[in-house]
């Protein structure tokens, strides 16, 4: 599959490793506004891979390992290309909530190529799971009512959880809040995946 070779890069210098498995996959890759984001960054704590793009190859990569259902595993590499894209776009000096969190920012870019909801809130609400772990950390007791709130707008609990352990996969991040995620959910009777094998 051939991919523009003008504006701002191209998918393949991106992720070099990267072919389109799909026409959503194909489309999404020749997006300006996510070809920019994958090259926004540079290493920072939680990503001392740099760039978004590096980030992004990483899971795929890691997703390369892992058995997954052939389904999940599609939905999985379309949540993975998308969710920090637009890291790039928040206001640094605004409070990084709502519609200035980069979370929102990709769901409403993810929303021009798919209706699909189990794949929107997992773009939207990946990034939740730790800080409401960070904030019952400080705080000493859980956000009960926001740990619901989340919850209820994800379809697809089990997309949601090896999402999670995806993006948590790479160098940087901290196993714990992943760990106390399927604690959570399986004391609120969620039946969850198997942790991945690689």
């Amino acid at each position: 599959m051939s991919l523009p070779t003008t504006g701002p890069g191209r998918i393949e210098d991106l992720l070099p490793s990267f072919e389109p498995e799909n026409d959503l996959e194909e489309r999404v890759a020749r997006d300006p506004q996510l070809l920019e984001g994958l090259a926004w960054g540079e290493p920072r704590a939680g990503h001392p891979e740099g760039s978004v793009a590096a980030h992004v190859e990483d899971l795929l990569e890691m997703l390369e390992e892992w058995d997954e259902p052939a389904e999940r595993r599609t939905k999985l590499r379309f949540i993975a290309l998308v969710h920090d894209a637009f890291k790039g776009d928040v206001m640094e000096r605004l409070p990084k909530i709502g519609r200035n969190h980069h979370a929102d920012r990709a769901r409403r870019f993810a929303e021009d190529y798919t209706d699909d909801q189990a794949l929107l809130s997992v773009i939207q609400h990946h990034d939740r799971p730790y800080a409401l772990w960070r904030k019952m950390k400080r705080k000493g007791s859980l956000d009960e009512r926001g740990f619901m709130k989340m919850i209820e707008d994800i379809p697809d609990v089990a997309l949601f959880v090896r999402f999670v352990e995806l993006d948590g996969s790479t160098e940087g991040k901290t196993p714990g809040p992943i760990a106390w995620l399927r604690v959570e959910l399986r004391n609120r009777g969620h039946e969850l995946p198997q942790p991945p094998h690689v």
